[in-house]
């Protein structure tokens, strides 16, 4: 079969790429979608079992960092557009190990740069897209100084200068800076987007809002950093890949575009509502397990806010958030609740571990 284009995804077997695969397959028939992910303790292609025998979808294991593997996907695929996603994500595995994020973050979006700069001898009609964070940005104020803002006045806008704070958003914010590098330097036709706090199925529960769910559905502590007032802005990943796929297509080449779901929340206040809704649909009283809730020490360098501008994707692309966080966060939980087995498989092995280590055996 010929496919009009050959798009290469990294880190598909992962939260977002997961999502993005699913709907780059299903949506564009006429385009061969190539997994390339390495199977961390994060990648599931369990992820991805409802497409995974389409004709347009090929599967690769590999990593970012082997040049040579990459050359030769991208020979072997003619691949024509790179979607980038491929990252070590969670801040604490970064104050712990930032070896391994470095590589995996800056050193596989320098293979990747340079195996598209060496395959694609003309740019025309070619795409390298990356994928990035609200968090190499820095923070933000955590109240507004007039008082007529519930967190603040000032947002991330794509102008906003980087002053990442933890090794993870340092590591993102060097591939980024490698990117425009390459637009700069060789002409490499690229964009680049950074989103805020992503939720929704499929996301491993080492982030908050599935590690709670879990840990509500069991009856265990609700680990809450320090006293549950930093700031985050909250977006569904439907909603972000279905910017990803707008800006693909239609973004302009050299721009970045800010992705962010103009929805605040404190921590505290998330955890008490996601306790709320669990409960609801567990069929228990709504807030009987607030009492798991526990106050730990605060982890190095949290930033107290991030928060997103979405103009700029929003005028020019017509994007916008499709749920309210209150309905994007029932749609979540009930994925969750009515899939214990996904949830039990992912939080044994390596994880399991993991957690043990960080928050003692319970």
């Amino acid at each position: 079969m010929d496919f009009r284009r050959n798009i290469l995804i990294t880190g598909g077997a992962g939260f977002i790429g997961s999502h993005l695969v699913r709907r780059m397959v299903t949506r564009y028939p006429d385009f061969r979608i190539i997994n390339l992910d390495k199977l961390t303790y994060a990648g599931n292609l369990a992820n991805l079992k409802d497409i995974e025998d389409r004709p347009n979808y090929v599967f690769v294991r590999e990593d970012i960092c082997d040049l040579e593997g990459i050359l030769r996907i991208m020979w072997g695929y003619a691949v024509d557009g790179i979607i980038h996603l491929a990252a070590e994500s969670h801040v604490d595995r970064s104050i712990r190990d930032p070896f391994t994020f470095a590589r995996t973050n800056v050193l596989g979006t320098l293979s990747l740069l340079q195996a598209a700069k060496a395959c694609w001898s003309d740019f025309s009609g070619k795409r390298f897209y990356h994928i990035s964070t609200d968090e190499v940005y820095g923070a933000l104020e955590l109240t507004s100084p007039e008082g007529d803002a519930p967190y603040g006045d000032t947002l991330f806008t794509e102008q906003t200068r980087y002053q990442p704070h933890s090794p993870y958003s340092a590591s993102k914010a060097s591939s980024d800076h490698f990117v425009r590098a390459f637009h700069d330097t060789y002409g490499l036709p690229v964009v680049i987007s950074n989103c805020s706090n992503n939720y929704g199925p499929y996301q491993f529960p080492e982030k908050l809002i599935p590690l709670f769910i879990n840990n509500i559905r069991l009856r265990k502590p609700l680990p809450v950093y320090g006293r549950g007032e930093n700031v985050r802005d909250w977006l569904f990943v439907e909603d972000h890949v279905r910017a990803i796929d707008l800006i693909f297509h239609e973004g302009r080449d050299g721009e970045t575009y800010n992705i962010g779901g103009c929805n605040e929340w404190k921590n505290i206040d998330l955890v008490r509502l996601l306790v709320r809704i669990t409960d609801r649909l567990l069929g228990r009283p709504e807030g009987t397990d607030e009492d798991l809730i526990a106050f730990v020490k605060d982890r190095a360098g949290h930033d107290l806010r991030y928060a997103i501008d979405a103009t700029k994707l929003r005028k020019e692309l017509g994007w916008g958030p499709s749920l309210s966080f209150e309905e994007g966060l029932e749609k979540t939980v009930r994925w969750y609740l009515d899939n214990p087995e996904w949830l039990d498989s992912v939080t044994s092995g390596d994880y399991r571990n993991y957690y043990e280590e960080m928050y003692g055996k319970r």
